[in-house]
């Protein structure tokens, strides 16, 4: 199991980077794990705001249906597109290529209350 010490974690498994002003979203390596192959993946359109702690779309494999939650608040400037023609890319690369949304923040310092990796990872271990 992957935890990149760059990035900040929610409880429901999806992670934060800045990148800049912006932040890059996506879900965990724990998350992709639990799923199991990846099949489709709904993303909001460029444009749309998201609202911390709730959905922004939903991720299906063959195991079960997800919603995503978006960790911080903000308007969507940039979806990964290629997802929607090969989701698999968030199984074998959740951290780079799996990304799934550039949010730019309206309120940066929601960042601030999403767990490190330290705090993820135990929070992980606690969950198996």
């Amino acid at each position: 199991m992957d935890f990149p010490e760059d990035l900040r974690y929610t409880r429901e498994h999806e992670w934060a980077r800045r990148k800049g002003e912006l932040l890059v979203v996506g879900i965990t390596d724990f998350a992709q794990d639990q799923l199991g192959d990846v099949v489709f993946v709904e993303l909001p359109d460029v444009g749309d705001t998201v609202k911390k702690g709730e959905s922004f779309g939903v991720v299906e494999s063959t195991k079960a249906v997800s919603e995503l939650f978006a960790p911080i608040s903000g308007k969507v400037v940039e979806v990964n597109d290629p997802l929607t023609d090969a989701p698999e890319t968030i199984n074998e690369d959740p951290y780079e290529e799996g990304w799934m949304i550039v949010v730019e923040p309206s309120e940066p310092s929601e960042l601030d209350a999403l767990m490190d990796a330290k705090a993820y990872r135990a929070f992980v271990e606690e969950q198996e």
